[in-house]
């Protein structure tokens, strides 16, 4: 007994060693970049005036696009016009979808695969009654304590001036691009981008394009968002989730609510939505998720570290670790959130029917139709109807782009020559971008911009008080100068 025991402690010992000894083999990348050198921004007050007018026009998507101002949006390209003379003067502008812009310059060499800027003018609108918790006004553009603040700034006019700015600032220079660089600015992108952004694909695809590589929102540079972690981590998405909202619907014969039943179909429905939230899909680790872990596990401390480098043999443990918060939860798994419920029309009447709606995120590899067969079989209820709200805002999750292209080599290597201090990884997108478009157009697709936010700031966009660094800012023109460079 002695004997076995002695071995079986050896052989636990030999595996922790091992574990270990995978976990001190992950490495930094050894390939060296230079720091580039500092842009020159001319009249960095002028640079700042012209986002900070571009953020006073409220360019609202609404969910009915009726209630949209097309004024507002004339007003938008007026502005991109006077701020950006050289740009025009030079670029191809389309308008496309009535308000979405595709501006094409030419570059010297049209053997060359095309690559794309992407954007959106649009913006949320500020929920009524919020107004006056904001520091400064949603739509002041006000220039404040080393910040521009208001609607859009970070999602994502930051990013559309900035990349006009950066176009202008080389046009004047005397430079031209050795590949075509589209620039494409939807204008629906809060509400889905289909009338926008999705007929330029639809456009480019039918007229046979391929594009190098394509950049557009969705990532950034994270500061303190992984335990344990202090370097900055530059997120590129590489993937997004996908996006479904189910109907869930209990019916009952109506009547007096002095002889109810036992339950009415307010009740039956709450009964259905405790099943669906305490059923959630199960848990992956996968894809873009476990891509970048492998990335950022260099930078972990050594018992994170190890669960990641063992990621083939202690994975069950790494997913229930990222299961305890929301927001590495939604990175292994399609999301569950009741978001709105109805029912009833009178105090003293049983209600006739109820009504939730039930948001999913879907976590690549499940699909629109594993979700509404888990919902199914979670309900297990055959007088509650459960159905796609809406078939046209049904989104299947993102195909994953490459990490060994020319393109993500590109964008890697720009982002640690403006920034030195950070290291890059891949990443999965939760919410969902004009991006998806383009997967069928470029298998190089990708979701990032060059600012630097912690976990507060990831609370703004189309939150309260959504602001930008002026410091931030006037870096993101000089990231978009050194990316197009490095392109040329």
């Amino acid at each position: 007994m002695k004997r076995a025991l002695g071995i079986g402690v050896l052989v636990l010992l030999a595996i922790v060693a091992l574990l270990v000894v995978r976990a001190a083999m992950v490495r930094p990348p050894t390939d060296a970049v230079e720091p580039a050198p500092r842009i020159a921004l001319p009249d960095e007050a002028a640079i700042i005036e012209r986002f900070a007018a571009a953020i006073r026009i409220p360019t609202i998507s609404h969910q009915d696009p009726a209630q949209d101002d097309p004024a507002v949006f004339a007003a938008f390209r007026e502005h991109l016009e006077r701020s950006y003379p050289a740009l025009h003067a030079t670029l191809r502008r389309e308008l496309v979808g009535e308000r979405s812009l595709v501006y094409t310059w030419e570059g010297r060499d049209p053997s060359k695969s095309a690559v794309v800027l992407m954007a959106h003018e649009d913006v949320v609108p500020v929920e009524p009654g919020t107004e006056a918790s904001w520091e400064q006004p949603p739509f002041s553009g006000a220039v404040v304590g080393g910040f521009v603040w208001g609607r859009g700034t970070l999602d994502t006019k930051g990013k559309l001036t900035g990349i006009c700015e950066a176009v202008e600032l080389l046009i004047r220079e005397g430079f031209r691009p050795t590949r075509t660089v589209l620039l494409v600015f939807g204008h629906d992108e809060e509400v889905g981008g289909r009338r926008g952004v999705s007929v330029i694909a639809d456009r480019f695809r039918a007229e046979g394009r391929r594009f190098d590589w394509v950049v557009d929102e969705g990532g950034t540079v994270g500061i303190g968002l992984i335990p344990g972690v202090e370097k900055p981590i530059a997120l590129i998405g590489i993937a997004e989730k996908g996006y479904v909202t189910l109907s869930v619907t209990a019916t009952a014969a109506p009547g007096h609510s002095s002889m109810p039943p036992p339950h009415t179909a307010i009740g039956t429905l709450a009964a259905a939505i405790e099943r669906i939230e305490d059923h959630p899909m199960p848990a992956a680790l996968r894809g873009a998720t476990l891509r970048f872990l492998r990335s950022v596990a260099p930078e972990m401390a050594l018992p994170m570290r190890t669960a990641v480098a063992n990621a083939d043999v202690l994975g069950p443990l790494l997913v229930a670790a990222l299961a305890r918060s929301p927001r590495s939860n939604a990175t292994i798994r399609t999301t569950t959130a009741v978001t709105m419920i109805g029912g009833g029309v009178k105090e003293n009447a049983l209600p006739a029917s109820a009504r939730a709606l039930v948001n999913f995120r879907i976590l690549p590899g499940d699909s629109v139709a594993s979700v509404l067969a888990h919902v199914r079989e979670a309900v297990a209820d055959p007088s509650i109807s459960v159905e796609l709200s809406d078939t046209h805002t049904a989104l299947e999750p993102s195909p994953e782009s490459r990490v060994d292209s020319e393109g993500f080599a590109l964008l890697s290597r720009t982002i640690r020559e403006m920034q030195p201090d950070v290291a890059v990884a891949p990443n999965l997108v939760l919410g969902g971008t004009d991006a998806r478009y383009f997967h069928a157009l470029s298998d190089s697709v990708y979701r990032f911009g060059p600012l630097r936010l912690d976990a507060d700031d990831l609370k703004r966009p189309h939150g309260t008080d959504e602001r930008l660094s002026v410091a931030d800012y006037l870096d993101s023109v000089r990231f978009y100068v050194r990316l197009l460079q490095n392109a040329g």
